[in-house]
């Protein structure tokens, strides 16, 4: 039957006139957690997700990866999952795959709740028991898949007596909010009793927190050398893209260090054994979080712009987000006075040694390692002969670069230009680089010159790389010693706090005589918990001195090994002043090192320099 053409128009306006009633309702519609602290002795959260009236069926996501490049699958401490109508009674939800679930019947709305473990310790993980909650949200909260970019609020119920709440997130009326889930998840918080202090820089206002022992820091020392760090990476980035940011730190006896960035925050924990041992850590650490406010945060990789929680996001670009950031994390603390030229270059030393020391670095380029980051967790592939750091490579590409674009352009432009480049190109635009080939566009940009060669061979290829050709500029050489050191006779790998595993045993070693085997866990080395590092706890022991370890097989008993350490030899690389540099090298070298603008800046900061090498 034909309709009147009236009566087809009438209802197409009242398809219209609904259509647009249900987009505004949906447009208003927001998503609202109650996080309830439930049983800190064993670990447990209730969440409680309100779904408003729309769609009857939703889907629901949990995340499988967060905070740091791995596969972790969230999903494995979900204890159970059920949904409720808006009156109360029980629906149907049943589990889609290890992190979907699906709920009926919401049409009206409803709730969906469900239990979840969380005792996941560190920067990367999420923990409740009787001391703190530290939450990184998209571990343990489920969105509705076609409302990911709906407006969220979260707020907590049962915080015990005593606890305060850190989050960089606003909050209105006891609810956190968000615009949406991915800045919901991108915003950690810290419940407990912390201590806690502010301080205001260049117009923006910075809150520290920390869970720690009182006797484990010094407050007062942290926010001094925060307010350095910030003064220094703000202004060599001429921009804040903030107005408000949070630390979180925890200071553990023993657990495992790490970091973790975020748009408007960050998370760092450092075990007292490390601040004791290593106190520049701290600050290395937290300029390097910090600066990922802009190369990650927000001048990001074109295959990271959305984020997709259900499997491995590719880029090829780990090395400049990660590694890069390093570099100006090195060029910051050296700018703020945090270390001296000294020690810059140490560790500039330090990481050349380690890179020419891993056979993979012929094997694997830098671009490789950054679409491998997601086999990090597996111990194997952290062995020298199978894969090199992104971390490490990317560190040591920066400085090349830097150095590389200081000579293509004759000190008028540096490594600095570039990312003021790419922030206003991209980051302000809320556009996003294509991977290694937008770095190189934008280095070519600045300096005037090709740089296709240097991204050919050291970024995308294997070719080793000629120190020297990039240091001359700076009337510097590398020196190679070679020197007897300690060894173990094994290569030993962890996993967040996982216990180091056993990689590789050398045959015919002394602790291959002990009975070390491939696979076994280290528990304790010598009476104490397992080092972070290895390398350097066995290169501050003798030749000759006994090691006693504490290892625990994949499928036998405990047991005690023994066995004295033998020697190897090794290459060690110094970056050192050239015996003839001349006034030229001299000048591009301050220039470089205190990121002067040009050259005749350069002359007057040599005149202020009261430390350096000299040639």
């Amino acid at each position: 039957m034909k309709m009147p053409r009236w009566h087809s128009l009438a209802l197409r306006a009242a398809v219209l006139l609904i259509s647009s009633v249900l987009a505004e309702a949906q447009s208003l519609a927001s998503i609202h957690y109650t996080v309830t602290l439930e049983n800190p002795a064993e670990h447990l959260l209730r969440v409680e997700i309100s779904i408003p009236p729309g769609t009857a069926q939703r889907e629901l996501q949990l995340p499988v990866w967060n905070a740091t490049y791995q596969v972790r699958d969230f999903s494995e401490y979900v204890r159970w999952v059920r949904s409720r109508g808006a009156n109360g009674t029980a629906l149907s939800a049943r589990k889609l795959n290890k992190s979907l679930w699906q709920a009926d019947g919401l049409e009206r709305g409803g709730v969906v709740e469900y239990e979840v473990l969380v005792d996941q310790p560190g920067p990367f993980g999420a923990q409740f028991n009787n001391d703190h909650a530290f939450l990184n949200l998209a571990e343990i909260l489920m969105y509705p898949v076609n409302a990911r970019n709906w407006p969220m609020t979260v707020k907590f119920i049962g915080i015990p007596n005593g606890w305060q709440l850190a989050c960089a997130l606003k909050e209105d009326q006891g609810e956190l909010q968000a615009a949406d889930y991915d800045t919901l998840v991108d915003s950690p918080m810290e419940l407990s009793k912390f201590q806690e202090t502010l301080f205001s820089e260049a117009g923006g206002h910075y809150r520290i927190v920390v869970d720690a022992a009182p006797d484990a820091y010094d407050l007062q020392q942290l926010k001094e050398t925060l307010r350095k760090i910030v003064h220094a990476e703000t202004a060599w980035m001429q921009d804040r893209p903030f107005q408000d940011y949070l630390f979180i730190y925890h200071f553990p006896q023993d657990r495992g260090d790490g970091g973790m960035e975020h748009a408007y925050s960050t998370a760092i924990e450092l075990s007292r054994r490390s601040l004791r041992d290593n106190p520049d850590e701290l600050a290395s650490m937290t300029g390097h979080e910090f600066f990922h406010l802009w190369n990650v945060k927000r001048i990001r990789p074109l295959p990271l712009a959305t984020v997709d929680y259900t499997k491995e996001n590719y880029t090829r670009a780990l090395w400049f987000s990660e590694g890069v950031t390093s570099t100006v994390e090195q060029y910051a603390l050296l700018q703020s006075g945090l270390i001296d030229e000294k020690s810059f270059l140490r560790n500039l030393s330090e990481e050349i040694t380690e890179l020419q020391n891993r056979p993979a670095r012929l094997t694997q380029s830098v671009e490789e390692s950054s679409l491998d980051a997601w086999l990090e967790k597996y111990p194997s592939y952290r062995q020298p002969t199978r894969s090199v750091s992104y971390y490490n490579k990317g560190f040591l590409l920066g400085i090349l670069l830097d150095l590389a674009i200081r000579k293509g352009s004759n000190d008028e432009a540096s490594l600095r230009d570039l990312f003021l480049y790419l922030n206003q190109t991209y980051a302000k635009k809320g556009k996003f680089f294509d991977d290694s080939e937008g770095i190189r566009q934008g280095a070519e940009t600045v300096s005037g010159t090709d740089l296709g060669w240097l991204f050919q061979k050291y970024v995308g290829g294997t070719e080793e790389i000629p120190y020297d050709d990039f240091l001359m500029w700076v009337g510097l050489r590398v020196v190679v010693h070679e020197k007897m050191v300690p060894d173990a006779g094994f290569l030993a790998a962890r996993n967040f706090d996982a216990s180091p595993a056993i990689v590789y045993v050398a045959p015919g070693s002394e602790a291959f005589r002990a009975g070390l085997s491939v696979g076994d866990q280290i528990l304790a080395v010598d009476g104490n918990p397992p080092p972070r590092d290895f390398e350097s706890f066995i290169n501050a022991l003798s030749v000759g001195e006994p090691l006693r370890v504490h290892v625990r097989s994949i499928a036998g008993p405990e047991r005690e090994l023994s066995w004295k350490l033998e020697a190897k030899k090794t290459l060690e690389y110094e970056v050192a002043a050239m015996e003839n540099a001349t006034p030229e090298q001299l000048a591009h070298r301050k220039t470089w090192l205190y990121f002067t603008e040009h050259r005749t800046r350069a002359q007057d900061a040599a005149e202020q320099l009261t430390q350096g090498i000299q040639p």
